[in-house]
């Protein structure tokens, strides 16, 4: 194959790749396409939208009737039928300091995300009993957030037996489908999708930490985050005497731990999305995803033709402010990471009636994630996520401040599109899409 860039072309075109700029940007893009009716796949029904925003501020009154609304995260799957696990990891770490409370945190959440893509409608996971609540079975993503907490705490991914609640490289290296399986309660008659695929994301994850020290430290473990980031936040200067404690306060940015995510991470994910030898993970083409203001825009870049989302990554990173934050760190800029474009929010839109399929048939097909199709409702779903959150918002008297984009998905559109989906489908998604394990 012909050399097609220079090495300083092709990094330059992965970082833009990697920035929700330009994720948004696309998304737009698309969106505006689609309202043009130049979309092959979708017409957009404007005036839904406001229904829409109805149904998910009922939701959002309904599941927090204080309005005080928590982030979509992992931690909340590990909240499933009202157990505190948080509070049993923190009493198993028993007297450790905030920072290795959060390295132990850290670990569970990534891991646990990576885990987190769709679980297929045939898998459940049946919890232990314990002492203070009876054992329940769980499926989707709060089945696999209850399984993978489980997991973590027995140290399946751990290498030392000594200290079991942690995930460090050998640790990873050595999961197996038959291990996770086991773990997972995965038998011929419980069947968990994406097995082989999950598993062997793990090992390359172990691969991976253990291939940069200077990202996750020694032994290489994913909670070392903790302390790159914080030590980056810090000042080379002594604190002013007139400085207030919140200024003195240790402060990151939500998009900064997105891009170590997306550079560190990113041999983890299947390499058929690339440009040139660098690895773009959840990137996928579409004909008119192009420029850096919007489909339409300027040519010429080595990223046109390629739609980023980033949804695992986004998602950790969603899913990693809480340890952060309960370490005493501050996060700010959170409404620069996008909406996620996965199936609970891109069917809300379809569901409620915001997009339509111009060829019905559609949504009986399997159709694959890189379908331009699903690319095109995974941009769309990114686009009218942020023209829905302000509306939401309107409809509970909240600022942008008060709920956040991580809020509104958690209110929220990911349970609304639960809702519609349960109604309408029996739960499945509006539009049937083949996982491997890694997307969805």
């Amino acid at each position: 194959m012909e050399k097609i860039a220079d090495d300083g072309q092709l990094t330059s075109a992965a970082a833009e790749l990697r920035s929700t700029e330009t994720i948004r940007a696309r998304a737009r893009g698309l969106l505006e396409r689609a309202r043009r009716g130049e979309s092959t796949w979708f017409t957009v029904n404007d005036g839904a939208l406001d229904t829409a925003a109805v149904l998910v501020a009922e939701l959002t009154r309904a599941r927090y009737p204080d309005l005080k609304i928590p982030y979509h995260s992992r931690w909340r799957h590990f909240e499933a039928g009202g157990v505190d696990r948080t509070s049993q990891l923190n009493a198993a770490l028993g007297q450790v300091s905030p920072a290795e409370r959060a390295r132990a945190q850290i670990d569970l959440a990534l891991v646990s995300v990576l885990l987190d893509a769709g679980a297929g409608p045939d898998w459940t996971y049946r919890e232990p009993a314990q002492a203070e609540h009876p054992g329940h079975e769980y499926n989707r993503s709060e089945g696999l957030g209850v399984a993978s907490f489980h997991a973590f705490m027995a140290g399946l991914f751990s290498s030392d037996p000594s200290r079991p609640l942690q995930a460090d490289a050998q640790g990873l290296q050595a999961v197996t489908a038959e291990r996770l399986g086991q773990a997972f309660q995965v038998t011929a008659s419980n069947p968990l999708v994406g097995l082989e695929g999950r598993a062997a994301l793990l090992r390359r994850l172990g691969q991976t930490l253990q291939d940069q020290p200077a990202v996750f430290g020694q032994p290489a473990r994913p909670g070392h985050l903790f302390d790159l980031l914080v030590n980056k936040s810090r000042s080379p200067q002594p604190a002013l005497a007139e400085q207030s404690a919140q200024e003195a306060q240790p402060t990151i940015h939500a998009h900064e731990l997105l891009s170590v995510l997306l550079t560190a991470l990113a041999p983890i994910w299947p390499a058929q999305n690339a440009v040139g030898n660098i690895a773009l993970g959840d990137c996928w083409r579409h004909v008119a995803a192009c420029g850096g203001s919007a489909a339409g825009g300027a040519r010429g870049s080595l990223s046109d033709g390629w739609m980023p989302f980033h949804k695992l990554s986004q998602w950790l990173t969603y899913s990693l402010l809480e340890p952060f934050e309960w370490a005493g760190i501050r996060v700010q800029g959170l409404d620069a990471l996008t909406g996620l474009p996965e199936y609970r929010n891109g069917g809300l839109f379809l569901d409620a009636g915001v997009l339509r399929l111009k060829d019905p048939s559609q949504a009986d097909q399997l159709h694959a994630a890189s379908d331009e199709l699903i690319v095109e409702w995974r941009a769309l779903t990114v686009a009218l996520l942020d023209e829905l959150a302000p509306l939401v918002r309107e409809q509970l008297g909240l600022t942008a401040e008060q709920m956040p984009l991580a809020c509104v998905l958690e209110g929220g559109t990911w349970a609304a599109g639960r809702a519609l989906a349960q109604q309408l489908h029996g739960g499945k998604p509006p539009l049937n899409i083949q996982s491997d394990g890694t997307v969805f």
